[in-house]
């Protein structure tokens, strides 16, 4: 599949602003998403460091890209 078929049918999928959790929620669950995302990159970091490859590099910015968003939704 090729980068331009994908974000095709990405862009296809309704975004239903609903937060999505690794965890059982507490009383914060944007302080949990950040939390979530936050490992979610650090993994990510650690892979591409051992892989060295485009494919877990772009994972990584992905990751990290959704922990600057979650931070972002937290400082508001």
């Amino acid at each position: 599949m090729s980068v331009n078929e994908l974000r095709s049918l990405l862009d296809q999928v309704p975004d239903t602003r609903e937060l999505v959790l690794r965890r059982q929620a507490t009383w914060a669950p944007v302080l949990d998403a950040w939390r979530d995302a936050r490992e979610d990159a650090a993994e990510a970091y650690l892979s591409w460091r051992v892989r060295r490859d485009a494919g877990s590099y772009a994972a990584y910015r992905a990751a990290q890209d959704r922990e600057d968003a979650a931070q972002d939704a937290l400082a508001r």
